[in-house]
Formats: structure tokens, sequence, C-alpha cells
């Protein structure tokens, strides 16, 4: 049986996950493209689902289905405004990590793009 807190989780996670499970679940949520793509369009100010797929040439559902997932894990926030809904950074650490992330790239790029176990994990 689920925990209390993983129940209606959209996601499926071992009875009992360790720290290292758990974090590396916590950084999927960044390796996704179009998800980095929203937390850097959120940070800079609120968005509604429709500005989002828009500015990302995304389906309106598609960009339904990474902000539930970024809502659930703590990345977004919601605010509604009669029947719209607009995204915004949960946390400011989420916009520190995604900056300090920046940096280290910025020193490690040539390395990452080059990294073939990485790509093996996509499949």
């Amino acid at each position: 049986m689920p925990s209390i807190a993983h129940q209606g989780a959209p996601f499926r996670l071992a009875e009992r996950p360790t720290q290292i499970e758990l974090l590396a679940k916590y950084f999927r949520a960044y390796a996704d493209p179009t998800r980095l793509q929203i937390l850097e369009l959120v940070a800079r100010r609120e968005r509604s689902v429709g500005e989002l797929a828009a500015l990302t040439g995304q389906t309106q559902p598609n960009i339904s289905n990474h902000l539930g997932c970024l809502r659930w894990c703590g990345f977004v926030t919601t605010r509604r405004e009669h029947r719209r809904v607009y995204y915004a950074i949960a946390d400011a650490r989420v916009v520190e990590l995604l900056e300090l992330a920046r940096g280290l790239l910025a020193d490690n790029a040539d390395h990452v793009d080059c990294c073939r176990v990485i790509e093996a994990d996509k499949d």
C-alpha cells in the first residue's frame, strides 16, 4: 500500500525509496527540455498554459502534463484568476539550481555534449 504522501501521485515509486532514488527522480524533472523551458519562462513571470504552449510550440495538453509534474513536485505553484490558471516558480531555489547548472555547464559543455553514457540513459 502506498504511503499517504504517494496516494494519488502521478508516478510510481518504490515502497520505501532511498534518498538517492528520490534525488534521481527529482533531477529527472530537470532532464526534460520542455520542462526546463517552462521553468525558465515562469521564472521570468507567471504564465498561463496557453501562453506557455504558444511560447514553446507545444500543445496545451502536453504543457498541462508537464505542469502537473512540476506542480506535484513543488517546482511551480498556481494562482487562479477567473477561469485562467497562472503558473509561477514555487521556490527561488529552483531558479538558483538552474543558474548553478548553467555555470557548471559553461565549464563542461564539450564533455557533456560528448557523453555517450548520458545519451544511453534516454532509451
